[in-house]
C-alpha cells in the first residue's frame, strides 16, 4: 500500500502552551489507523489540522502527492464524524444522508440510488422516514458515518465517534466500523483515548503523549514491544522491574540484579552489558502463579511472594503479590470451572514465575508515569477519595 495521506512536521500551540510538537505521520491507503493517547495529548488537534478546520503553526498536509494545507475543509477530499453526531433535527434520516450530495447539487436519481446504497450499508433501511430523536444512539452513529461516506472521500475521519455509547454499544460498533471499511475500503483515522478501541479496529496505532508521537506500529508491536514507558504504562496494565545487569548467559540472555528483590534472567534484546541500568516491563498476563515452587526449567524465573489483594472479573482474576518491596500485578486467565478447585487467596504465600522472554526492556522508566500504572483496590480508592 503507498502511503497517500502525509502530516510533516506539524506543530500546533494555543498561546505559550503546545499542543502538537513536529509530528510526522503517513497513512496508508486503505487502512485503519488510530491516534491514540490521553486527554490533552494533542490527537484531535492533529486531526482538525488534517481535516481543515484548524490552521497549523508549522507543518504541511499532503494527500496524494498534493499540498492541502492551506485548503479549506471543504475543498479536502476528507469528511469526518463528530463523537455527537451532529446530524440535523429537523431532517429525516433519509435527508441526513442525503444532505451533502443535494450541496453537490447531483441528481435526484444519483441522489436516491446513493442514499439507498448507504442504508443498506448501515442497515437502516426501515428507518429512513425517522427523524434522529427517533432513533437510537448507535443509530444515530451509523447515519452519521453514512452522511460522511455518501460524498465518496479518499479519508474519513473519526473523533472519538463511540464516546457517548454505552459499552456493550462500543463493542458493536466496533464490529460494525470494521464491517463497513471492509465494504468501502477507504481510509480511516480514528482518533480515541480508549485502548481497546484502538487495539481491536486498527491495522497501525500512534501513540501521542505530550503533543508528540512516541511511537508508531501495528497493534502487537504496540502492546508486546513498546517503544518507552509511557507507551508499556498506557497500553494496557504492566509490570516495571529496574535493576542492573550482573552478568551474561550467553549471547541472548542477561542476569539481573533487581532493587526490588531476587535476580532475574531476560532476553537480551538491546544488547547491554554488565553494569547497564535496565527497565523491564512484564505484562500482568505473562505470569503464572503457583503454590509450590515449581521444578526448574531453563530460563524460567520464579520468585517467591505474599497475595495482597484479589479481584475476581469472571473470565479472570486479577492478583497483587508482594514481592519483597515490590507490589507485582498478575492477571489469570480462567481456563477451567473454578469450582473444581481451590483458589489462591488473601495472605497465601506462592511462586510468581514467568519465562526470561517474557520481559520486554525499555528506556528508564519516568516517574511521571507511575499515573498509569495498575493499582490495588486499596490505592485506587484513597485516590478518588483525595480527589474528592
Amino acid at each position: 500500500m503507498e502511503h497517500f495521506i502525509e502530516l510533516r512536521d506539524i506543530c500546533k500551540s494555543y498561546g505559550q502552551q503546545a499542543a502538537v510538537c513536529n509530528a510526522t505521520l503517513e497513512l496508508k491507503k486503505g487502512e485503519v489507523f488510530s491516534l491514540l493517547g490521553p486527554s490533552g495529548c494533542g490527537k484531535t488537534t492533529l486531526l482538525r489540522i488534517l481535516g481543515g478546520f484548524q490552521y497549523p503553526d508549522s507543518g504541511r498536509v499532503i494527500v496524494n502527492g498534493q499540498d492541502i494545507t492551506d485548503l479549506p475543509a471543504n475543498k479536502r477530499p476528507i469528511n469526518t464524524v463528530f463523537q455527537n453526531y451532529a446530524l440535523f433535527p429537523n431532517m429525516t434520516v433519509w435527508d441526513n444522508i442525503a444532505f451533502g450530495l443535494r450541496v453537490a447539487r447531483m441528481t435526484r436519481k444519483e441522489i436516491n440510488v446513493e442514499v439507498d446504497r448507504m442504508l443498506e450499508l448501515i442497515d437502516m433501511q426501515d428507518h429512513a422516514r425517522k427523524k434522529p430523536g427517533e432513533i437510537s444512539g448507535g443509530q444515530k452513529q451509523r447515519v452519521a458515518i453514512a452522511r460522511a461516506l455518501v460524498n465518496k472521500p479518499q479519508l474519513l475521519l473519526l473523533d472519538e465517534p463511540l464516546a457517548a455509547l454505552d459499552l456493550k454499544l462500543r463493542q458493536r460498533m466496533l464490529i460494525e466500523l470494521d464491517n463497513i471499511h471492509d465494504e468501502v475500503g477507504i481510509t480511516f483515522l480514528y482518533v480515541t483515548h480508549d485502548q481497546g478501541e484502538a487495539m481491536s479496529l486498527s491495522d497501525r496505532i500512534a501513540v501521542m503523549n505530550n503533543g508528540s508521537i512516541e511511537q508508531i506500529g501495528s497493534p502487537v508491536e504496540i502492546y508486546e514491544a513498546p517503544g518507552s514507558s509511557f507507551v508499556a504504562a498506557f497500553i494496557g496494565d504492566t509490570n516495571f522491574i529496574n535493576g542492573q545487569v550482573k552478568e551474561k548467559i550467553d549471547h541472548d540472555y542477561i542476569r539481573i540484579e533487581l532493587e526490588e528483590f531476587n535476580s532475574v534472567l531476560a532476553w537480551n534484546d538491546k544488547q547491554l552489558n554488565p553494569g547497564e541500568r535496565v527497565d523491564l516491563s512484564i505484562r500482568p498476563e505473562k505470569f503464572r502463579l503457583f503454590r509450590n515452587k515449581p521444578e526448574a526449567t531453563p530460563y524460567m524465573n520464579a520468585v517467591e511472594g505474599t497475595v495482597e489483594d484479589i479481584i475476581y472479573l469472571g473470565a479472570q482474576t486479577k492478583y497483587w503479590i508482594r514481592v519483597g518491596e515490590k507490589l507485582v500485578s498478575v492477571q489469570q486467565q480462567h481456563g477451567r470451572f473454578l469450582l473444581d478447585e481451590t483458589p489462591i487467596t488473601w495472605g497465601e504465600n506462592v511462586w510468581v514465575c514467568w519465562h526470561a522472554n517474557d520481559g520486554y526492556m525499555l528506556q528508564r522508566f519516568d516517574e511521571e508515569d507511575a499515573s498509569m500504572l495498575p493499582l490495588p483496590p486499596e490505592e485506587d480508592l484513597e485516590d478518588d477519595e483525595e480527589a474528592q
